[in-house]
């Protein structure tokens, strides 16, 4: 700006001074490029870091987090947080924050430029500047609570997607189609009746800074024309004053978006550091290290268990007490809500008790690494659940065991021919393995635990939505290959228990009765006999 003054309008050695010029615009206008992509290289670069190591961060939270986060969390703000919030994070944020930079330093510097050709032109500027503060503060203040009534109108709308798409074949028989598509519609409308009270107060604020606008070219132009009355002006200085000037509308409007944008942004990465600060399962414990043949034989005891999934809900296990011994097979009867599924939860710590223990091997499982605890546990679910994946990851995800041995256990669980017919072990399956039937994918769970030979096998209803032909086998298979563990099955049809060691009746989160079937059947009083004599509820 010194170059422009009188004193350097010409040179010291009679050169040209209009080369001088050129070349000193030149060198800054280089300057300026080489600094605005040093600049945004910088903010690109490092937002994709950061957005990496967030993402990294929240997804190992995520899968480290309590069932009791999933239970209280909806599915849609989870996605929420990966999709949309993370995409501010990745793209918008570093993005927005270039922007504010270089409105930032553009507005400095026009400032400067009219000040130094007209000085009086500050005496403008401090009140505006009072005026630029409050509309500012204003629009932010709104517009940021905008944000967050948009980003709170989005979970629900990705929720009932996610929760239309899971149960689309229930709302078709059911012909509740247009009832769903009207659900999703209001949620829409509100979340755009948020989006456009946003561009509203956008359009109130442009009016504003257009009006500022006016006031400082119209004062700038109307010091100038008074200045050179009075005492002259250097007219190259008050037309760069009045070029700046006349810009001055989009550096202010442009500077308050940015940084109101960069501040709603910011709502994204705090609730992503919400997510951030979710406590793992395993935070706080030092477990114990147990030898790695653990568990040899497989015996359970529950000493005095209590469990309530949520403060101020009744006990979902009050005060079970009884032991189970190696390599016995036990069946688990109960009505609904008896608390027979959550004795598998608490089997592998899904939920922590509130007071009692459990014992493997004499062993407290609360001591122990969850990973080495359900290493040794298996399952076969309800619903069981296949990666989309190959046959041989389902089966073998950690590649622990060679062709032959997934095979074997394959042909012991009658799929050998229905996996050659897929394709082999390299077959893909499907999206939650919809390819394969529910016996199917429930017999899959079985070799898997055949395969991890597990010293403790859960069955959880497992032969309730499935033929009686893959129930007989599922049984077969059982009785065969777990002679050397101990079996825990949840009996949905009377043949599954009338077979076992022990029947354990619960009620209301209590044992009944635990004690052979043959005891049991011969007291026509018994809790097992009163079930049974129902039969038709059970089979």
């Amino acid at each position: 700006l010194l170059l422009l003054s009188p004193p350097y309008r010409s040179s010291a050695n009679g050169s040209d001074p209009v080369q001088f010029y050129l070349s000193v615009y030149g060198a800054l206008a280089a300057g300026n490029t080489v600094f605005t992509l040093l600049r945004a290289f910088l903010f690109a670069y490092g937002g994709v870091c950061a957005a990496k190591n967030i993402h990294v961060t929240l997804l190992h939270k995520v899968l480290q987090a309590p069932v009791s986060f999933f239970d209280a969390t909806p599915t849609g703000r989870i996605m929420n947080r990966f999709s949309s919030d993370l995409f501010t994070v990745d793209d918008s944020l570093p993005f927005i924050m270039n922007i504010f930079m270089a409105q930032l330093f553009g507005l400095v510097g026009a400032i400067v430029v009219m000040c130094y050709g007209l000085p009086w032109m500050a005496l403008v500027l401090l009140p505006l500047a009072g005026v630029y503060y409050c509309v500012q503060k204003y629009y932010r203040f709104t517009s940021r609570e905008l944000k967050r009534l948009g980003s709170v109108t989005l979970s629900p709308i990705y929720s009932h997607f996610a929760e239309s798409l899971s149960g689309l074949a229930i709302i078709k028989a059911f012909r509740a189609t247009d009832r769903f598509t009207r659900e999703n519609e209001a949620r829409l409308e509100l979340n755009q009746r948020c989006q456009f009270a946003a561009v509203a107060v956008m359009h109130w604020l442009d009016v504003r800074l257009q009006m500022m606008g006016v006031v400082i070219v119209v004062s700038l132009a109307a010091l100038a024309v008074l200045e050179h009355h009075l005492r002259g002006v250097d007219p190259g200085l008050v037309g760069l004053a009045i070029a700046y000037a006349l810009g001055i509308n989009g550096r202010l409007s442009g500077l308050v978006s940015s940084f109101t944008q960069t501040e709603t942004q910011m709502v994204s990465v705090e609730r992503v550091q919400e997510y951030r600060g979710i406590a793992s399962e395993e935070a706080h414990r030092h477990p114990t290290h147990v030898s790695p043949d653990w568990p040899q034989g497989g015996a359970l005891t529950f000493d005095k268990v209590f469990l309530t999934y949520r403060p101020g809900l009744p006990f979902a296990l009050n005060g079970i007490s009884f032991c189970i011994n190696s390599w016995e097979k036990v069946g688990i009867v109960g009505r609904t809500g008896s608390g027979k599924s959550t004795l598998f939860s608490v089997l592998f710590r899904i939920v922590d008790v509130q007071h009692g223990a459990i014992y493997i091997d004499n062993q407290d499982i609360s001591k122990l690494a969850l990973k080495q605890l359900r290493s040794n546990l298996a399952i076969i679910p309800q619903d069981p659940f296949l990666f989309s994946d190959t046959v041989r990851n389902n089966l073998d995800p950690k590649g622990s065991y060679q062709d032959h041995e997934l095979w074997e256990v394959l042909e012991k669980c009658h799929l050998k021919s229905f996996v050659l017919d897929q394709g082999g072990l390299q077959a893909e399956v499907a999206e939650r393995g919809r390819d394969f039937s529910c016996g199917q994918r429930q017999l899959l769970c079985l070799a898997r635990a055949m395969l991890f030979k597990a010293k403790i096998l859960c069955i959880d209803e497992a032969t309730a939505s499935v033929d009686q032909d893959t129930d007989v086998l599922l049984q077969k298979t059982i009785r065969s290959e777990f002679v050397n563990s101990t079996v825990l099955t949840i009996a949905h049809r009377p043949n599954t228990i009338l077979d076992s060691d022990r029947v354990l009746v619960l009620q209301g989160g209590r044992v009944l009765e635990f004690a052979s079937p043959h005891d049991l059947l011969q007291d026509p009083r018994s809790a097992l006999s009163r079930l049974l004599s129902k039969s038709h509820l059970l089979s």
